[in-house]
């Protein structure tokens, strides 16, 4: 079983709420779960999240649309994902999407997943040799690795760090998904309003016509728009 991981909350210091922030008419973690969905390599999704007052919401809604939903400590990610990886069952391999991120890729999540599988990678991703815009990271890692990184992770990181960080250090052998140009200097991630708004244009300008619009329908339609420029290559 592959299983993905959404990270999402609805705390954020520039844009707080920014999960349940509308994009088309539906939460942006929503139009996230539906583009994680359309890849076709993965079994399971779980969205991530944490048991504070604040991500009530947030959890109740994807409940209520049928998605499974994992509560943990605000202060320990490494809780989180180690309560996943049981709950998930058995797992041959863990995908972590971060939830920033409103132009997830499924293509690109295949093409990682896709990698790791074919080279036996313990840890695979298209974000050590950056050439994707950020906001399009897919990291994967066998539940192995994974395992051996929660073990290790010291209680006074668990706060802040990510296991997949140690996994990043640690697990060898590892595989590099390269993007077919330089695309590392953009960044589509949603962290400020300024960063929402172009979320709600792309979205405006592509979901009707296609809800799992690639990345390239995003850099062509952000050329040649203005308003769009610091967005684009």
């Amino acid at each position: 079983m592959i299983l993905a991981v959404l990270q999402s909350r609805m705390t954020s210091a520039r844009l707080p709420g920014k999960a349940m922030a509308p994009l088309r008419g539906e939460p942006m973690v929503w139009r996230q779960v539906e583009r994680i969905r359309q890849a076709r390599s993965l079994s399971k999704l779980i969205v991530a999240t944490s048991v504070e007052p604040v991500d009530d919401p947030l959890a109740a809604f994807l409940v209520s649309r049928g998605q499974a939903v994992l509560r943990g400590a605000a202060g320990n990610l490494s809780e989180r994902f180690a309560r996943a990886l049981e709950a998930a069952g058995p797992v041959s391999h863990v995908v972590r999407i971060k939830g920033d991120c409103p132009f997830v890729d499924p293509a690109i999540i295949d093409k990682v997943v896709r990698e790791a599988l074919d080279s036996g990678a313990a840890y695979a991703s298209n974000r050590r040799l950056r050439s994707y815009p950020r906001g399009l990271e897919v990291e994967v890692a066998t539940a192995g690795a994974l395992g051996v990184a929660l073990a290790a992770t010291d209680p006074e990181d668990a706060a802040t760090a990510s296991p997949f960080a140690r996994v990043r250090e640690q697990a060898q052998p590892q595989a590099h998904c390269v993007a077919p140009r330089d695309l590392s200097g953009l960044d589509w991630r949603v962290k400020t309003p300024a960063d929402y708004g172009f979320a709600r244009a792309v979205y405006d300008a592509l979901y009707d016509a296609d809800p799992g619009f690639s990345m390239q329908d995003v850099l062509d339609i952000i050329q040649g728009r203005q308003d769009l420029a610091r967005w684009a290559a």
